[in-house]
């Protein structure tokens, strides 16, 4: 029995390195997911560095487990060096690869180019950020559609990303020889700024055989009603020019009906309907990327708010110490609405 005993813990003994390893580690890696989630639940992408750290932390964990294997040390090594191997291999050819959207993320973050709530485009896509993860970037649609793009995608193609603080928004219009430049600059102008940008100018596009291409564009400082400014921008050049009996027609253009003389083809002044909320399609299109936009500005606030806690922390007094209780105090309102902006956010992907 004595000799049993001695053969089983000699056969066991090996393994025991081992058994112990897998334990700290899947351990580990169990404790240090639920610390990270509840230390980062109110921080700035939270989920990027999660996913960064753990990734990171589960290879780590797998090379102490290849080292606690009770091999030789000549196998341990030749499968470290495979690993090494592979992983160089994996790098080299990251262009194509599950690696590659890693390190496609890490570089979009880095940069730091976007935002979730963001109007971006990359190539044909055009839409507002709601995601951004570690291996792709989820964009909705001005269809109210979501498409999700390998990062990869998103660093080999030039970016587009409208500015929060407003972007300049165009539209162009053919019109006549007959028309003096001067005029159609002037109504132009006053339609733009009827559709409210700012800033409207207007050049001169091209000189072509029957016609002058003019450009008008202005600043739109509310970039959420990014869709609507732009056709109602169209609209006021339309009712701008038709005002002023100039014809928006090509002037080689034939009609076979015969009209009187002196007949343009403009509409009869019609009245104008209430004109409903200017960013109603946006709310409809992109309810998914606006949550998104919701919850980063919140955390950004959180932000600055830690980083006002932080100087007032360095100074004395009764008054520093009353401005930091009153930070404190917002900063907790403002995690709590960040806490429910991200269950809303988090239902609606469950709808999805």
């Amino acid at each position: 029995m004595t000799n049993l005993m001695n053969s089983v813990l000699a056969a066991t003994t090996p393994f025991i390195p081992l058994l112990v390893t897998l334990v700290l580690v899947i351990g580990g890696l169990a404790l240090l997911n639920r610390v990270l989630k509840r230390r980062w639940a109110d921080k700035p992408d939270a989920q990027f560095r999660f996913q960064f750290i753990m990734l990171a932390l589960t290879f780590a964990g797998l090379l102490a487990i290849i080292i606690a294997l009770p091999i030789n040390d000549g196998t341990r090594g030749q499968l470290l060096s495979l690993i090494g191997i592979l992983l160089s291999a994996a790098i080299a050819l990251s262009s194509t690869t599950f690696i590659g959207n890693i390190m496609a993320g890490i570089m979009i973050k880095a940069v730091k180019a976007a935002r979730p709530g963001d109007y971006i485009t990359v190539a044909d896509l055009t839409g507002r950020i709601t995601e951004m993860d570690l291996l792709h970037t989820e964009v909705q649609t001005e269809f109210r559609d979501l498409v999700t793009v390998p990062n990869l995608y998103m660093v080999t193609q030039p970016m587009q990303v409208v500015r929060a603080s407003g972007t300049i928004i165009a539209a162009e219009v053919s019109l006549g020889y007959e028309v003096p430049h001067s005029r159609v600059s002037k109504i132009l102008c006053d339609a733009a700024a009827r559709s409210g940008l700012k800033d409207s100018f207007v050049h001169v596009r091209e000189l072509g055989d029957f016609s002058v291409s003019y450009r008008v564009a202005g600043l739109l400082e509310d970039v959420k009603s990014l869709i609507s400014a732009r056709s109602r921008l169209r609209e006021s050049m339309l009712d701008a020019l038709h005002a002023e009996k100039i014809e928006i027609v090509s002037p080689n253009f034939m009609n076979t009906r015969a009209l009187a003389a002196g007949k343009s083809i403009i509409p009869r002044p019609a009245r104008k309907s209430k004109e409903k909320a200017s960013t109603q399609v946006e709310d409809l299109a992109f309810d998914k990327a606006e949550e998104a936009a919701s919850v980063e500005e919140i955390r950004k606030s959180i932000e600055l708010v830690d980083a006002e806690i932080e100087l007032l922390a360095k100074e004395d007094g009764d008054a520093s110490s009353t401005a930091r209780d009153r930070l404190v105090s917002r900063r907790t309102r403002l995690v709590t609405r960040l806490k429910e902006a991200e269950e809303d956010l988090k239902t609606a992907k469950r709808r999805d």
